[in-house]
């Protein structure tokens, strides 16, 4: 079954002043790995997620915006974060692209490479009872687990070998941010609680 997969990043001696570099640190991470260099959405919640929005922002990154570099990381993040106060959680949607299977008609399935969403969030110290402490400074959310697995497929060779490029980038990403983040630790884990290393393993193994 499908869960929701993140990634919690921790950081030590960490001060609410040094939250925005740090989600631009790991946005630009993303766009290392192949994803996009720009912030489709910004968000700002206060207290809880229980509560309303108290910023919003949709950017639409087509050709006409190009020379806009408002959805750049940098500027996205600042104008977001401009005033900081310990209990907000500030969230941001990136887009990377993921090999996806359609399948239809009885055919055989036909893999595209479809943008898939990332949601990078950073969390005040006092946001949702200081929840930080177990979802990490900054938290990646890479949406459900399915791509990494895609344990409904039928695993010929080309199956195969979009899956473990699937995996590949996931790999990719989570270890340029350990390299470059200066992070003290980190943690991919599932909603379930389902050992996500575990079910890769054995998916892998199947693969090969």
């Amino acid at each position: 079954m499908a869960d929701q997969l993140y990634l919690s990043l921790w950081y030590p001696n960490f001060r609410l002043d040094n939250l925005p570099s740090a989600l631009i640190s790991v946005q630009r991470q993303l766009a290392l790995v192949g994803g996009d260099k720009r912030i489709t959405a910004a968000t700002a919640c206060p207290i809880s997620w229980n509560e309303s929005p108290i910023y919003q922002r949709i950017y639409v990154n087509d050709e006409r915006s190009q020379e806009d570099d408002a959805s750049l990381p940098e500027n996205a993040v600042r104008e977001a974060m401009e005033q900081l106060h310990d209990d907000i959680a500030w969230e941001f949607d990136l887009r990377w692209p993921l090999w996806t299977p359609e399948v239809g008609g009885g055919l055989d399935p036909v893999w595209k490479q479809q943008p898939s969403t990332v949601r990078i969030v950073g969390f005040g110290p006092e946001f949702d009872d200081a929840s930080y402490e177990q979802n990490g400074h900054i938290r990646v959310d890479f949406g459900l687990d399915s791509p990494f697995l895609l344990e409904e497929v039928e695993l010929d060779e080309i199956a195969t070998k979009r899956v473990q490029q699937n995996v590949e980038m996931l790999l990719a990403f989570t270890l340029s941010v350990e390299k470059n983040c200066g992070i003290s630790s980190r943690l991919l884990w599932t909603e379930s609680g389902e050992p996500f290393a575990q079910k890769l393993i054995e998916r892998l193994q199947r693969l090969n």
